[in-house]
């Protein structure tokens, strides 16, 4: 340590994983030294002997890695949710109709019955129809946010209120489902269908949901997160954030990129460049996220071949060249961006889109859940950074290939999906996030599922694509030094070293030397954000 500046805490563990190189350099590492929310030091518990620090930390035989940043969430989206139930663990029928009717039990008649991430599979192979739920609503308005976010189920009243009659054609790849008499079954595929009830739910109070958000990142630094890349920015956020700023510090560092949606013009453009670095303490606007296509599920995604139904055959955006203008405007205005790009089609005409811009900033790709092996090498070749959910894989599709998923993928395009492993054997970066609210926000879950291909904690269930697992090591840095490599901040986030934000996370036990079906489980002693500690576990002993 050349500064002779007293630090103002030094960490100390039994174990260090710095996730520099290839952590060969880690073995003897077991202290840290920070000073002004910043890493100042790196070094053995000898080192540290002669560091001068107002407050020393030892952690005993925990292990401290780079704090955890989840690279795809919507806190934002996901705390206006939360005003519903939760469907996310229903597997039948029969369940989501219990859950419904418990919930709709203390309901007003002024109210809706609300609910989020159902999974479409409970329906199998039968119509999907709002009315299947009717017998537990007793008359009031359905709104049921789907598990991939793209797609809703409204009930006849709901359609009622929100004066939905029959099919509509949309500006982008939206639809209103329809039966043969042309009669709406409740579907409502993508956001300017779902929109038509969206805007006449019930809306909650500033502090209500300032205070659920709130809620939602405490929740998050338990599990070790320390950041994310938040993939929203609606409503009012900056007077949230400001506000909840005005009387503490975040919980965890939030980056956010605001949507570009399909149709954009310049003065939209402009207003989402106008919008980039608008910050508080321990969030900032970064980027801006776009969508090329939909989700394979709902039939939206954009694939080179039309899935088994005969759906997901175009771009979300009805002019795809203006999605390639629109990226082209704001890589020469230096935003950086996310596209979420989910058919092997859509990545194609993403990643050729890239290779046409000069790169000005760093671009990634969100989702990929199934591409050929030609196109996943250009990732590596183009310099893109990949961004991937494990658990879309793990908690959504089947290895019998009995998910809707893939059934209409069909055994060729199934077999290519969800391709981790390929990605980071060709050397492209590789990100991973949980699309919280979509998926369980659990890094631990995750990251063992990433390397089971499996769901955490079923040893007796058959993996799902098993030659993409990843490493141990891989999961890890999908959360730290590939996270922060995908958004261009390596220089600052993602690893132990001195010059790097002071966000640690805090493991009772070695991540990297855990079964992985024993990850999800193991305790979180703490999570420290600019060298402030964030979240103490039950094995914290330390005194701040």
């Amino acid at each position: 340590m050349t500064n002779s500046t007293p630090l103002d805490l030094v960490v100390h563990a039994d174990r260090v994983h710095t996730m520099v190189g290839d952590g060969s350099a880690d073995a003897e590492i077991t202290s840290i030294g920070i000073r002004d929310g910043f890493i100042v030091s790196v070094g053995t518990r000898a080192d540290a002997a002669d560091w001068q620090a107002a407050t020393s930390l030892d952690l005993g035989d925990a292990t401290i890695t780079p704090g955890l940043t989840d690279a795809h969430i919507h806190p934002i989206m996901g705390a206006a949710l939360a005003s519903g139930v939760d469907l996310t663990s229903v597997n039948t029928i029969e369940e989501a109709r219990a859950v419904l009717s418990a919930y709709a039990v203390d309901l007003s008649r002024d109210d809706w019955v609300l609910g989020w991430g159902l999974n479409l599979n409970v329906f199998g192979t039968d119509d999907i129809r709002g009315d299947v739920f009717d017998t537990v609503t007793h008359g009031l308005p359905m709104f049921l946010r789907l598990f991939d976010g793209h797609s809703a189920l409204a009930n006849p009243r709901a359609l009622e209120i929100a004066g939905v009659t029959g099919p509509r054609d949309f500006g982008q790849a939206s639809s209103i489902a329809c039966d043969a008499t042309g009669t709406p079954t409740g579907m409502l595929y993508e956001w300017d269908a779902m929109d038509l009830v969206q805007l006449h739910l019930p809306e909650d109070a500033p502090e209500v949901l300032a205070g659920r958000f709130l809620d939602i990142l405490h929740q998050m630094s338990a599990t070790g997160l320390t950041g994310g890349h938040a993939m929203d920015f609606t409503g009012s956020p900056v007077d949230m954030l400001n506000a909840l700023e005005a009387e503490l510090d975040l919980p965890l560092r939030l980056r956010f990129a605001p949507w570009c949606n399909p149709g954009a013009t310049e003065a939209d453009l402009q207003e989402l460049l106008a919008i980039q670095g608008t910050a508080g303490r321990r969030w900032s606007v970064e980027g801006v996220k776009l969508f090329i296509d939909g989700t394979i599920d709902n039939g939206t995604a954009w694939l080179a071949q039309p899935d088994s139904l005969g759906q997901s055959r175009d771009s979300f955006w009805p002019d795809p060249a203006s999605y390639r203008a629109a990226l082209s405007w704001l890589d020469a205005h230096g935003v950086a961006t996310a596209t979420h790009s989910i058919g092997d089609a859509g990545i194609e005409y993403v990643l050729d889109t890239m290779a046409l811009l000069e790169r000005r900033v760093t671009h990634r790709v969100e989702h990929i859940e199934t591409a050929p092996a030609a196109v996943v090498a250009r990732f590596a070749a183009l310099g893109v950074a990949a961004s991937m959910q494990p658990t879309h894989c793990t908690h959504y599709t089947k290895p019998d290939g009995s998910d809707n998923w893939s059934r209409r993928l069909g055994p060729e395009r199934t077999a290519r999906g969800f391709p981790t492993r390929d990605i980071r054997d060709s050397g492209a970066i590789l990100a991973l996030g949980s699309d919280w609210p979509i998926a369980p926000f659990d890094p631990r879950a995750i990251m063992a599922d990433a390397q089971l291909r499996r769901q955490v904690g079923h040893p007796d269930a058959a993996p799902c694509q098993p030659e993409q697992a990843l490493t141990a090591r891989m999961a890890l840095e999908g959360y730290t030094s590939h996270a922060a490599a995908s958004i261009g901040q390596s220089d600052r986030l993602g690893t132990i070293a001195p010059g790097r934000c002071a966000d640690l996370t805090v493991f009772g036990a070695d991540p990297l030397a855990l079964d992985a079906d024993d990850l999800a489980d193991v305790p979180i002693v703490a999570t420290l954000v600019d060298g402030s500690v964030q979240y103490r576990g039950l094995n914290y002993q330390g005194a701040l």
